[in-house]
């Protein structure tokens, strides 16, 4: 039975580690076997066919995670409707806004195909600690080796950014300073290429591995490709979005169900505190990625890798 403490604790861990590099679904998978005895019986109640009230449960801080991050970036998301739909209307691509809206459409696309094909076998294959213990350590790997191999920003970054100076310009004018930040930020997300966007969405859908982690993945894949880290480090959490709030609202009817009973309470408390911990989590990250790289999340996961591996070996 899930008590409120587990709730809580388990809660701010998934709200942290989902936008953290480190793999949320690797340290749900790490943290109750570390810890052991009821805890460790969480991850492995139920019938792993139909899934386990475990599960169900991180469904739940899944969405709240995904709530928190459409409330932190509103006005991003205002704008990237308002220009997919002024797409659909005339038919054309005309702004920086209305291209990142499709760029994070095409982005979501592998992610979302893989995860609704692979997620089952993977979970039921690769969630088990000493699977989680080594992909982490390989997620360590992977975030040393994308700022290793990371460019500076590609010209057509800036070329790519004037081609829609004017609807920019247009706003300038009596707009706030952190709105221009915003819009200089969008000119520089616009820049990537649609094979860009693709690559970076199958870059992410490595994090349908317990240990790999969804912002991790995707920001190696914007450094690789010429941004910095803190527009990939956005670009990350406005490409998370989408696919976090997906898959916890096509599962929430596992919630419902038997599955959840006996934890809805459990649910909502731990759903708050997801969200809570997710909102200070990417504030923090924000201000962050202003100054440093990803290297200290890095060596987090080696050594925190390692020591599971001992462990569960």
């Amino acid at each position: 039975m899930l008590t409120y403490l587990q709730a809580i604790v388990i809660g701010a861990l998934q709200g942290v580690t989902e936008l953290f590099p480190i793999s949320s679904l690797g340290h749900s998978v790490l943290v109750p076997a570390w810890i052991g005895g009821s805890w460790e019986k969480l991850v492995t109640d139920g019938d792993s066919k139909s899934g386990t009230p475990y599960l169900a449960f991180v469904v739940a801080l899944h969405v709240a995670t995904a709530l928190a991050l459409l409330g932190y970036y509103w006005r991003d998301w205002r704008d990237i409707i308002i220009g997919f739909v002024q797409t659909l209307r005339t038919r054309r691509i005309e702004t920086s806004t209305q291209r990142l809206a499709w760029l994070i459409i095409v982005a979501t696309i592998p992610v979302g195909i893989l995860g609704l094909a692979l997620e089952h076998p993977l979970r039921t294959m690769f969630a088990k600690p000493i699977y989680a213990s080594i992909f982490l350590m390989l997620n360590g790997v992977v975030l040393i080796l994308g700022e290793g191999m990371k460019r500076r920003n590609a010209p057509s970054l800036a070329e790519y950014g004037r081609r829609f100076a004017e609807e920019e310009d247009r706003d300038s004018h009596g707009v706030a300073v952190t709105d221009e930040i915003h819009l200089a930020s969008d000119e520089r997300l616009a820049a990537l290429s649609v094979k860009d966007a693709i690559g970076i969405g199958l870059a992410q859908s490595g994090a349908l591995l317990a240990g790999f982690s969804r912002s991790g993945l995707t920001m190696v894949g914007g450094l690789l490709r010429g941004l910095d880290h803190e527009d990939t480090a956005k670009f990350a959490f406005l490409l998370a979005t989408p696919v976090i709030l997906a898959a916890g609202v096509l599962k929430l009817p596992e919630l419902a169900g038997a599955q959840g009973d006996g934890i809805r309470g459990q649910a909502l408390v731990g759903a708050i505190v997801a969200g809570l911990a997710a909102w200070l989590a990417v504030r923090f990250l924000e201000r962050f990625f202003k100054t440093r790289t990803m290297l200290p999340f890095a060596v987090y996961c080696l050594i925190a890798g390692l020591l599971s591996v001992f462990r569960f070996i």
